[in-house]
Order: C-alpha cells, then structure tokens, then sequence
C-alpha cells in the first residue's frame, strides 16, 4: 500500500522536495522483493522512466536542480532490475536499454552529471547480466559497444597522441571516486556486451576491439583513490581484457620514446604488462579466491604470452630467470616462479590447470624446459592431462631460443633430482649390504604388495602409452611391445 501510495504522488507534477523524499523511501522499500508486486507494472515502471528523463528523447539535461531527482530514480530502477524478474521483462518491453543509450549520450559534454552518469551504467550492467536479449540488442542494434567505449574513454579523460596511444601523464593526480565509480561501471557494462567477441570478422570490428584495448591499457596505467579502488579498477580492466580478441592485445605494449620513464624491454614500453604481473604476484599473495581473483589474469598472461613474442621474452625474464641456485626445490622460496609451482598443485583443479599452463607456454610448450623449472612432480598433473608424460612439446610453434643454462646450473644439472627438481646430496644404497637372495626376497614381497592392492581394487597400476598418454599397465605395455615389432625389420 505504501509502495502504491508513493507511486500516485509521483505520477502527479509534485515539487523537487516531495519527489526526492517520495523516491527516497521508495529505494529503501524496493530492496525488499515481497513489495516489488505493485511497484513492476508497466504503469510505475514509466512513471520512474519519465523522472528519470529516460522518455525526454529530445529535451538536454539543462536544470541541474533535477539532477538529484534523475539520480534517485535511476537507483529505484537499479534495485527493481536486480530483485524482479518481471522488471527485467518489461524493461525490454519498454526499450530500457535504448532510452539508457540516449541518456548517456546526453551526459557526455555535461558538467555535474558524474551520478546520473554512473547509475546509467550501472543499470546498463545490470540489464546486460540478467537478460541476455537486452544483451544482444546492446550488441548488435543500439552499438552498445562503441557507446559504452566511449564513456569508459570520458571517464577517464584519454588524450591521445595517435592511434591506440594515450598519453601519458606521470605527474597526473589520480582520478577521484566518482570518476573511478564510472569507470568500473562502464568496464563491468563492456564485460557482459563483449562475452564471446574472440572471433572478428571485419576490419571496423578490429578497430573498435584495438581501440579499447589502447584505452583498458591507459587504465592500467592509472591509478584511483585508494588502493582498493585502484585494484577494483585493474581487475575490472583485466576482466574485459580476457573478452577482447587476443590478436588485438599488441596494443598492450607500444614502441618506447626517449622521453618515457616505463619499463622497457627490446625497444618496447612494457609499463602495462608489469602492472599485469604486479597484480598477478598480489592475489597470489592473498591466498583466497584464487578461482575469482587469479584466474582471468593468468588466462590472460597465458593468452598474451602463446601470441605475442616480446610479451613471452619479457614475462619469461621476469617470472623464469635462468637457474643459478637449485638447492632448494622448486615450490619451496618467495619469488614468483616458487609461488607458481606452489600453484601446479593447488585443490582447485581449475587454478592448477592454469598456472601449469602459463608456466608451459613460457617455457614454449617444451617438457623438458619445463620439466627443468618445476621438477617433474609438480608438472605431472598438467603432462597426463595433455597426453605428454613421454615428453615432447605441445601443439603451437614457438621461434627459436639461444641456450640459456648458466654454469652454475650446468655443472649441478648431473645430480638434479628430476622429480624434485632440486639438487640432492647422493643417498646410501640400503641394496649394498644385501646377500642376492636377500634381494630376491625383498623384490617378491613388493611385487605381492602391489598385486594384492591391484586385486582388491584399491590401486589401479597405469602406465605411459608410446603417444604419451595413460593407460592401464597391461595396455601400455602390450602397445610397447606391438610398436616394437612393428618398428622391427623383416627377415
């Protein structure tokens, strides 16, 4: 009753004051899903449409005393979308996303439009998350993406010096929380109308993914209010990052002029990627959420790495330096390489797939260069799951590398434990004071422990099939054995 009571003093023409208060009381009310029944019929929801000037097609926003009002409005919108599903139906029924569109355009050379602005987005955000036609129609007829680009680029007041470069500011104050707030909207907003974008088809497609990958690289490169808000603003960015096409990520790193103070490798400013690897190191750190937190940054690393060559030099020298001490193994330290291992044997089987694989495609899918890094009992996981336990090296092609074993590790590598990777000081042989028979008796009570295991269905001995994949022990061995004669010449 009180829901429908603010609503008819609403539809009336009522004084600013009254309107505020009325819509006030009516965002605290509609974030209770059992009152939302009166509040989603077409009727409030257009009277909430109008207050918020989503049907003033033509009229600019002009009286800044409306401003509050538009703003309230849009979060009773905000908090209607996201509890009712009824809402999300009639919002596509009634063109929502569109009239949004329009109202963004409106804010874009207006000053004191920061809120109304940031609840557009966020409306858009949630549309887009929780009705996938509002998603597509984004997509494909209001061009949601250029539009939504547009606002990130405002948002973060991009100058640009030429194409898919921004310049760059180092003595630039850091943005302040609205300013932030929207960006992380339109960032969030980007994410849902770019899902499953990985294939461009045309030439005005590559641009408009390149153009905002030059702008997700600025964003990188800024820094927000606090540092929370600076790390919800990277971790948005990376997010979108993983939906942009991976042969669009080149803009990521740009040919480094004299003047510029950022990190460098090959002729190359590599400021964005550090921050990537920055940011890859402290949710490692955090040691929670690895699945949500970690990782769309490793994927995109991984990505990054498999297609762009200085990318892959220049992460590699970071992250898998050449080896000089090798005492200890190699899960055990604190630099980014030990973390990663670490990693390779995590519970969650989705964080251990993709370290594995982002340490993999560093060392240019080669076992045996990995298997030098990580020991083979940390890559194991990762090598039965791709069918290479008998060695080799993965699918994509990778140029050539020179040879890049220090001494130290030349001379230690004879007595590296391959398991362990690390180097052990040779153990007695417990054999060496065994008579045969001795010997002998020990073999067969092993082999009869094995057995009685494998016959009461408590271990299942495997082996490593000629193509590198497993198989129980008998079918490995018969097909060992069937390669051989095969391979054997004829009398």
């Amino acid at each position: 009753k009180l829901c429908e009571g603010i609503l008819n003093i609403l539809e009336k023409d009522t004084e600013t004051s009254c309107q505020l208060a009325c819509l006030e009381a009516l965002r605290i009310l509609s974030r209770d899903k059992k009152v939302l029944v009166p509040v989603t019929t077409k009727r409030n929801m257009q009277i909430l449409m109008r207050l918020a000037k989503l049907d003033a097609v033509e009229d600019p926003l002009e009286r800044e005393s409306e401003f509050p009002v538009i703003v309230e409005a849009l979060k009773c919108l905000c908090n209607i979308i996201f509890n009712s599903a009824v809402a999300q139906k009639l919002s596509l029924e009634l063109n929502l996303a569109a009239m949004l569109c329009n109202l963004l355009e409106k804010c874009k050379d207006q000053q004191f439009v920061d809120d109304i602005k940031c609840f557009d987005l966020r409306l858009l955000f949630l549309l887009s998350l929780l009705h996938t036609d509002i998603r597509s129609q984004l997509r494909q007829e209001l061009q949601g993406v250029q539009v939504l680009t547009q606002a990130l680029e405002s948002s973060l007041s991009v100058r640009w010096t030429e194409e898919y470069k921004a310049a760059a500011d180092p003595d630039r104050s850091p943005l302040s929380l609205q300013e932030t707030d929207c960006a992380i909207e339109a960032l969030k907003a980007l994410f849902n109308v770019t899902l499953d974008s990985w294939n461009v088809h045309s030439k005005n497609e590559s641009h408009q993914f390149r153009y905002m990958a030059a702008i997700l690289r600025h964003c990188l490169l800024t820094t927000g209010p606090t540092e929370d808000k600076t790390e919800e603003l990277h971790s948005n960015a990376i997010n979108l990052l993983s939906n942009v096409p991976v042969s669009c990520l080149d803009v990521l790193i740009s040919p480094s002029s004299q003047e510029e103070t950022d990190i460098k490798y090959n002729g190359m400013n590599m400021g964005a990627i550090q921050i990537l690897l920055d940011f890859m190191e402290k949710r490692i750190d955090k040691g929670s959420s690895y699945r949500e937190g970690l990782t769309p940054v490793l994927s995109l690393l991984t990505e990054c790495c498999r297609t762009h060559r200085n990318i892959r030099k220049f992460i590699k020298a970071q992250v898998l330096p050449p080896l000089r001490d090798v005492s200890n193994r190699p899960e055990v330290g604190t630099t980014v390489r030990n973390k990663l291992v670490r990693l390779m044997t995590h519970v969650d089987l989705g964080v251990k797939q993709i370290a594995g694989e982002f340490l993999f495609v560093l060392c240019k899918e080669r076992v045996d260069t990995l298997l030098k890094y990580t020991g083979y009992g940390n890559a194991a996981g990762l090598l039965a799951a791709r069918g290479l336990l008998a060695g080799g090296r993965g699918e994509h092609w990778y140029s050539d590398d020179e040879d890049t074993d220090t001494e130290e590790y030349k001379s230690a590598k004879p007595n590296i434990n391959l398991i362990t990777g690390h180097l052990e000081e040779p153990m007695p042989n417990p054999m060496d004071e065994m008579t045969e028979e001795q010997k002998e008796y020990e073999a067969m009570k092993l082999v009869n422990m094995f057995d009685k295991l494998s016959r009461d269905e408590l271990i299942k001995p495997m082996g490593v099939r000629p193509d590198g994949t497993m198989a129980p022990l008998e079918e490995a061995v018969s097909q060992y054995h069937t390669n051989k004669q095969d391979s054997s010449d004829s009398d």
